[in-house]
């Protein structure tokens, strides 16, 4: 029989009488993801999702990639079904694990027997294909307490199947399941990491992304788009909002105190933020902030930049140290392109001083000057959506 994934539901099977909800929606997931690979059938039965390849040409060694990615999926494997028959199970293990086999020194067997009806208890089965395989495999040393090695069976209602050590799947919850949040992202380290980490909580994601040329580059642009493409290998496609924030930042250099510059920009990030996000059916915001990273993130700056909108704003980074928010950013293949040297819009104008304990009342006078309904009407309105899915081609 052909291989097959194995891929193990995570806090899914804590749900109670949503549980349905979620496993239809990971199941819906893993087949459009599957869908670029080839024929695949999904279907989840004993708290498993099975990914059954229909035919040869089904790229099988791709699609396993993909599945490291789909939240939802606490682990996976690869295996061998068989007949529901000792010596099936001893034949498929042979010829499917023999040679990872041979290559360690120790191995034990563990099986779990979920079809009562099969004669043999999990003990016994682990006991027979054990004494076999050491006989077969004479320079393999059997331990039970610590191997090198081990060599899963698994028996089940439709059949036998037989697969090594399952790999980490991406955790979290079903993408869909959640709702759905803008996420401001730039072209930094953080707010691609931010996205990721709303996204494993079932969360679908659109982003926006403030672009300031010729102060900023089409590089910048298209490096934002690449973080995006990046972070859609986890999330699923998405639509990047640019929004032209050049006008608005002139104004603001034009008409306020410097040392509240970057304050009143974040301002009106978080407002047009917001339209866009209502626009789309989003609930909420993201933000990659990081509590006393810059001066813009004290306590108060975050207070008065948040003040002006009035759904939820999500900061998952708030209190993580930047290596740790490196460490995930490397994970999901983002870091390299983050660090590339293109400037953004938060780096244009920014104050030498800036004001790192500001009140409301300051802000609102700082910015009096300011026609902001008009500054960001016309900022909404010359919005260009690009879709972004991880199979396009790079950006960078």
């Amino acid at each position: 029989m052909k291989e097959i994934f194995l891929m193990k539901l995570g806090e899914i099977v804590l749900k109670g009488a949503n549980r349905r909800q979620f496993e239809n929606k990971l199941r819906q997931n893993v087949r459009r993801r599957m869908k670029h690979y080839g024929n695949f059938d999904v279907y989840i039965m004993q708290s498993t999702l099975y990914v059954v390849p229909e035919d040869d040409q089904a790229d099988v060694d791709g699609a396993w990639e993909a599945c490291h990615c789909i939240f939802g999926v606490v682990s996976l494997c690869r295996c061998r079904p068989c007949e529901k028959d000792i010596d099936a199970i001893y034949n498929a293990v042979e010829e499917y694990l023999g040679e990872e086999l041979d290559c360690a020194r120790t191995f034990k067997v563990e099986s779990k027997r979920s079809d009562k009806r099969f004669p043999m208890n999990s003990m016994e089965i682990s006991r027979e294909i054990g004494g076999r395989l050491a006989e077969a495999h004479p320079t393999v040393e059997v331990d039970v307490h610590k191997p090198e090695y081990t060599v899963y069976v698994e028996v089940r209602d439709l059949a036998a199947y037989v697969h090594g050590p399952a790999e980490p799947g991406a955790g979290g919850l079903p993408t869909g399941v959640g709702g759905r949040a803008m996420c401001l992202l730039s072209g930094g380290i953080d707010s691609p990491v931010a996205a990721y980490m709303i996204a494993k909580r079932g969360v679908e994601i659109e982003c926006v992304h403030f672009f300031s040329y010729p102060y900023t580059s089409q590089l910048a642009k298209d490096k934002v788009l690449e973080l995006a493409r990046l972070v859609t290998k986890y999330s699923g496609r998405m639509t990047v909002n640019v929004v032209s924030f050049t006008e608005i930042q002139e104004a603001i250099r034009d008409n306020c105190p410097e040392e509240y510059f970057t304050l009143i920009m974040r301002r009106f990030m978080m407002e047009i933020a917001q339209r866009l996000a209502k626009n789309d059916g989003c609930g909420a915001l993201i933000t990659g902030e990081n509590l006393g990273q810059v001066a813009s993130q004290t306590m108060e700056a975050m207070t008065v930049t948040g003040a002006v909108v009035d759904i939820p704003i999500f900061m998952p980074l708030v209190g993580m140290d930047k290596e740790e928010i490196v460490t995930i950013s490397r994970k999901i293949g983002a870091f390299e392109t983050s660090i590339l040297p293109y400037e953004d819009c938060c780096t244009v104008f920014t104050p030498r001083h800036p004001k790192t304990k500001p009140t409301i009342g300051q802000l609102l006078h700082a910015e009096a000057k300011l026609d902001r309904e008009a500054l960001m009407e016309k900022a909404v309105q010359t919005v260009e959506r690009i879709g972004v899915k991880f199979d396009d081609e790079p950006r960078i």
